[in-house]
């Protein structure tokens, strides 16, 4: 873990963004944080440590799930499957509810980790991460506090290393390039996840706080963050997420399911589509989903909240 010295930062984005709040002032303390997300290793040995069963590997409950198909309530999880031909980006069609597909098993029941243990955990869901936070005797980030720590230092930049998203065509973190989702150009070296120092260590000595893998954080989503102030003499410090009433998908009301938000953005991030390869995107999360493009990281810190 690296400790970072607390401090005020304009959380937030300038450039809006429907999800986001306009830049504002906000004071952390000093925390320390994993240098990179959660691997297929760290998490392999808190399995074996704890005999931990991971939501992926759970059939849901009907009565979470209301409507839905007898058959589809198996053990399942969400992998990115590339649809081959352009589709509306506003679809989702590049998403299979997968059977059996789990962290051990990320493409399904027939794949593996061979090869993939310093790459980062996925298909974990919320309870996952957070048991795995208070096995190793840490916590998940709020929002802040993650925010704070993949910016490097570079307050107010769009991106974890400065304002250019490929400075001299040098892919700086893993994520899409090429037309979204059809299109894969590779620059990078990488269709799915990435070792978890591959990429560039931003100013702080972190890896992998963008792209990669989105990561969990403690705070439930809605649109924007409360208490925002323009006023850095009034920054709230360590202020967290919405309550957990507030995080329910609006789109979905018979669903009570809250979300956390997620943070860093993916290798499916592109230009074309979600662009939230930025320390200021978020994203909502149900806590019970998990996918191919979703890990974590831990925190601990001095001070309760």
């Amino acid at each position: 873990m690296i400790y970072i010295e607390g401090g005020t930062y304009w959380m937030g984005s300038d450039k809006h963004y429907p999800e986001e709040a306009p830049a504002h002032p906000v004071a952390v303390d000093g925390f320390w944080i994993d240098v990179t997300p959660v691997t297929n290793r760290d998490f392999a040995a808190f399995v074996e440590a704890t005999g931990h069963v991971t939501t992926a590997e759970i059939a849901p409950d009907p009565a979470d799930y209301p409507g839905a198909l007898p058959e589809l309530l198996r053990p399942a999880s969400l992998v990115f499957s590339p649809p081959g031909h352009p589709v509306p980006l506003n679809s989702m069609a590049w998403w299979d509810y997968r059977f059996d597909a789990d962290w051990r098993h990320p493409l399904g029941p027939d794949s593996s980790l061979d090869g993939l243990e310093d790459h980062p955990v996925i298909h974990v869901s919320y309870d996952d991460a957070q048991a795995y936070a208070e096995w190793a005797g840490k916590s998940l980030p709020t929002e802040a506090e993650w925010e704070y720590a993949a910016r490097g230092g570079l307050d107010r930049a769009d991106y974890g290393w400065g304002d250019d998203y490929m400075p001299d065509g040098k892919p700086m973190a893993n994520t899409w390039q090429g037309a979204f989702p059809n299109e894969n150009l590779l620059t990078d070296g990488y269709a799915r996840t990435s070792p978890v120092r591959e990429f560039p260590a931003n100013g702080y000595g972190l890896f992998d706080m963008i792209g990669n893998v989105w990561e969990w954080t403690s705070d439930y989503f809605a649109d924007g963050h409360e208490a925002a102030t323009s006023r850095p003499c009034c920054a709230p410090r360590n202020p967290r997420g919405a309550a957990r009433e507030r995080s329910y998908d609006p789109a979905q009301p018979e669903i009570r399911i809250p979300r956390k938000v997620l943070k860093g953005g993916s290798h499916l991030c592109a230009p074309n589509y979600c662009q939230r390869y930025r320390p200021a995107a978020r994203h909502a999360q149900p806590i019970d989903t998990s996918t191919s493009h979703v890990g974590f990281r831990c925190v601990r810190r001095n001070f309760t909240n």
